[in-house]
Formats: C-alpha cells, sequence, structure tokens
C-alpha cells in the first residue's frame, strides 16, 4: 500500500474562503519515503499578518511562487494510488479538494488521520495536536508551522504509528472515503469517477456495448452515482451495477431543468433499466370530490374522473395534499392525509377551522379549498421561469405557451434583454407531456418567489 504524507499552509481555516499557501506531500511505500514533492503557493489574495507571524509565510514569499492551478496536475500525478494521509486529515483533505473543485474537477483519494490513528494504537496522551504528540513521543520537529516540517513529523509519527500496529486490520479501519464499502463495476475506471460534477444534472449509465442503460438525475451528480455502487441493494440493482461499463452526464444548473432532461430522455432513449419510469400513464392522481355533507375533499385513486393533478406516485401526492392542508388551513380529515374518526388533530391546534365536526359551513370550507386548487393551476398561461444557469454568469430559462410545455434553455444576463420576445429565442423546444406538466406544477407548489416573467 502506497500513502501520501501530506500537510498544508493556508491563509486561514475556512476552505470555502481561505487559500493555500504551502504544501508538502512525501511518498511512503510503509516503509520508506520514496519520493516527494514540496513548493509555495500564490494564494492569489493577502494573507494575514497574524497567519504570516505563526508560519514565517510572507506576500513577498509567495508573490513568485506558482498558483494552485500551475501544480495541480503534478499533486493529482504524485498522490495517485496512494492513502492521503494527514494529522488532523479533513482539514488538508478539505482544502486541497475545494482547490480542486475551484478548478472543475473532482479530487478525491482514500485518506486517514493520523490524530484519529494516533487514538486507538498510542492512547492515553492528554493532547493529540501534533506538537504535543511529537514531545510526548520525542519526535523532533523542524520547521514548525511549515508544510515541509509539519509533514516530516507526520513522517515519523506515521512510521511509529506503523511499527506499534500489531492488528492487520486496525489501519484499513481507518482509511475513509466517500468509495467507503462500494464496490465498482470491474469494466469502469477509477478515473472516470474522480470526473464526475458535484452539481445538478443528469447522468446516464453506459454497458459494454455503449448502449446507454439508466438515465437518472440528481442535484449531485458524484454522489448519487456513488450510490448505485452500493453493496446492500436490490437484486436489480445489482444488475445494473455490473453492467455499467461507462458513465456521462449532462449539468443542467438546478433542479426543474434536470426533472424535465430525465424525462424526456427516458421516454426517447427507452433505458433497459428505467422500466418503472417509462409509463406514460401515471398511477395516482388526486381528485376532488363533494361529499354527503357539501365538503370539497381531495382523493388519492387511479379513476380519471374530476382529475385535478397527477403527482405520478402515492407518496407524491400525500406530500402535495400535506403542503396544501399547512398552506390554506384545511381539514386533515377532509383531506384524507389521516385516517380519522372524530375531529382533526388540525382543528385542536386551530389550524383546522372544525369542518371535520361540522363547525363550519361548506360555503366556507370550500371556498379556500378552491383556492388550494387554484394554487396547482397555471395562475397565467403564458409565462417564463427563470432560475439558476450551470454557472455564475448563467440563468435558465423554461416556457409555458397557452398552457403547455414549449421547452428550457440558458442565457447570461449580462449580455441579454430581459423581454420575453428576446428569452424566447434561446428556448430548445421539447415534447409537451403530462410527465413534464406534473413535474413544472410541483415546482411552482415548491417554489414561491421564484422569477417567473409573465407574457
Amino acid at each position: 500500500m502506497k500513502f501520501a504524507i501530506v500537510d498544508i499552509e493556508t491563509t486561514g481555516g475556512n476552505a470555502l474562503k481561505d487559500r493555500i499557501t504551502e504544501i508538502a506531500v512525501y511518498i511512503h511505500d510503509g516503509k520508506k519515503v520514496v519520493d516527494e514533492f514540496c513548493t509555495l503557493i500564490n494564494p492569489e489574495c493577502s494573507i494575514p499578518p497574524f497567519i504570516s507571524k505563526l508560519t514565517g509565510i510572507s506576500n513577498e514569499m509567495v508573490e513568485n511562487a506558482p498558483r494552485f492551478f500551475e501544480v495541480a496536475k503534478q499533486f493529482v500525478q504524485i498522490t495517485d494510488g496512494a492513502v492521503f494521509v494527514a494529522h488532523n486529515a479533513s482539514f488538508d483533505y478539505g482544502f486541497i479538494r475545494q482547490e480542486y473543485k475551484s478548478l472543475g474537477f473532482n479530487f478525491s483519494r482514500d485518506y486517514l488521520c493520523t490524530v484519529r490513528l494516533s487514538r486507538k494504537i498510542v492512547p492515553g496522551f492528554r493532547s493529540y495536536s501534533l506538537g504535543n504528540l511529537c514531545n510526548s513521543l520525542n519526535i523532533n520537529i523542524e520547521n514548525r508551522h511549515r508544510a515541509s516540517g509539519d509533514a516530516l513529523a507526520t513522517v515519523k509519527l506515521f512510521e511509529i504509528l506503523l511499527h506499534k500496529n500489531k492488528e492487520e486490520n486496525v489501519l484499513s479501519d481507518f482509511i475513509k472515503n466517500d468509495y467507503v464499502n462500494l464496490r465498482f463495476p470491474p469494466g469502469l475506471k477509477r478515473s472516470t469517477i474522480d470526473k464526475l460534477p458535484e452539481t445538478y444534472g443528469v447522468y446516464y449509465l453506459i454497458n459494454e456495448n455503449g448502449e446507454i442503460i439508466y438515465i437518472g438525475k440528481s442535484n449531485n451528480i458524484r454522489k448519487r452515482i456513488l450510490s448505485h455502487f452500493n453493496n446492500k441493494q436490490s437484486r436489480k440493482a445489482l444488475e445494473l451495477r455490473n453492467s455499467i461499463s461507462d458513465i456521462s452526464f449532462e449539468e443542467t444548473g438546478n433542479e426543474l431543468i434536470a426533472l424535465l432532461l430525465e424525462s424526456d430522455e427516458i421516454k426517447k432513449l427507452q433505458p433497459f433499466f428505467n422500466r418503472a419510469q417509462k409509463r406514460t400513464v401515471l398511477n395516482y392522481c388526486i381528485h376532488i370530490i363533494k361529499n354527503e355533507n357539501g365538503y370539497l375533499t381531495f382523493q388519492i385513486g387511479k379513476e380519471k374522473e374530476n382529475l385535478l393533478i397527477t403527482p405520478g406516485s402515492y407518496d407524491h401526492a400525500l406530500e402535495i395534499i400535506d403542503k396544501l392542508v399547512i398552506k390554506f388551513n384545511l381539514c386533515q380529515k377532509l383531506c384524507g392525509v389521516y385516517s380519522i374518526v372524530h375531529a382533526c388533530f388540525g382543528y385542536s391546534v386551530k389550524q383546522c377551522h372544525g369542518a371535520c365536526v361540522g363547525k363550519e359551513e361548506p360555503v366556507e370550507y370550500n371556498k379556500r379549498v378552491q383556492l388550494a386548487i387554484d394554487s396547482l393551476q397555471y395562475k397565467n398561461p403564458s409565462f417564463l421561469i427563470i432560475d439558476r444557469g450551470r454557472s455564475i454568469s448563467e440563468k435558465s430559462i423554461v416556457q409555458i405557451e397557452k398552457g403547455k410545455y414549449v421547452g428550457y434553455g440558458y442565457f447570461e444576463p449580462e449580455f441579454v434583454n430581459h423581454d420575453p420576445d428576446t428569452l424566447k429565442d434561446f428556448i430548445k423546444f421539447k415534447e409537451d407531456n403530462k410527465d413534464v406538466n406534473r413535474i413544472i406544477r410541483n415546482y411552482l407548489i415548491n417554489s414561491e418567489g421564484k422569477n417567473i416573467v409573465i407574457y
């Protein structure tokens, strides 16, 4: 097993806003150091005085140093196939991942924290900071708070831990990653996984014959795809996993377009493992029915009479009704959310006005039900939905024309007028159907305050 023992210095402690100023990595084969890479990094921002005082790294020292993107390839290459080792690994690993993320690359390595490993193998110390632990174990640290000095001290600590480790499985128990407990298909390259983005989008799982066998969507493509490689899955899921040889994806910038694209692609390509989503007739619908006492009630069923909306699943239908109950102070009993004999719980907390026990007249109650019904319909026949795009400078656009879905597209607000006629020129035409209308209506229910342009 190969280990990359890493230490970094930074401009502060927040990986989202601070930057790396120095990086050191020593490659260890389990017996000795076999390679190394150390360099100052130009953080492209000012180093706070108290950080310079702590590390000895000044703005002048890093002025002509390489920027991170200039050493990124070398760091990937030298750590390839190695376990990322650091003292308080979440700090160093988090900064490294964030630097690569800003470059549009997903850096991923198995990683091991020598703080946690030390607590297991050499228990009983009052402090497990690198300085105190090295004092306790008689490890000499040269150039404290510099990447190379601290990394070399971690090398010596790691070698002591390896020597003291009498149980073969202890080390493997402390190696972590988002790949832990996952099993990859034999034909899939790990480099394919490393390139996956952590963004909204649609992904395509491909077999060895180049056929798309599954299409999915997610707000985190990489995380969702990794979930396909979990060992604790159904027989069908394992069959899918073992059939994967390649993966492709399309970023969408937001969930709405991811849902619309997924629906369109499944209908068009008919992947083998998307059977459940190939249906064109949705199983579950919400109906509006007036009961014997004159109250309008919601019911979930498969009949087509008095159809209000088609959520697609029973759970989704319940979720929609639940939100309407809360938003419009409706009766849980009349809305069929719960099986209730007497007054609903909402009545006891003064959310329901008593329709469940006949204390609110049907005429008054039905006015709020009608408002709930209206909220599920398009308020205007023609409009545009503006949302996030695939980058900071971009926006997305979805078009509804005379109550029908037209398609979606992207534009850059800095260079485009926001009048509807101009925005409609960016639309990529797509097919209108029950599925996409369900997706858009649900989006509107859950997205009050979104930018809607009426025309």
